[in-house]
């Protein structure tokens, strides 16, 4: 059986846990399953961050090439 939960106990759980809370101990208070829970945080993470971040990693390895080549004399 499916059940909807609300945003606002979504949102509620999940600051929970950022303030350090465990999963496991939410689970037990809400009657939530802890694949719920984990699916709701991958979910919530900043895609547009990821993105930022996967960029940053891709000139860092374009820079340490370049400078490797500029140090070889290439």
């Amino acid at each position: 059986m499916i059940r909807t939960i609300a945003k606002e106990i979504k949102d509620e759980i999940l600051e929970k846990i950022k303030k350090g809370e465990k999963v496991v101990d939410l689970t037990k208070e809400y009657g939530l399953g802890q694949n719920t829970i984990y699916t709701w945080l991958e979910k919530s993470v900043d895609n547009k961050n990821n993105l930022a971040i996967g960029n940053l990693k891709r000139e860092n390895r374009d820079l340490k090439i370049l400078v490797a080549e500029f140090n070889t004399g290439n």
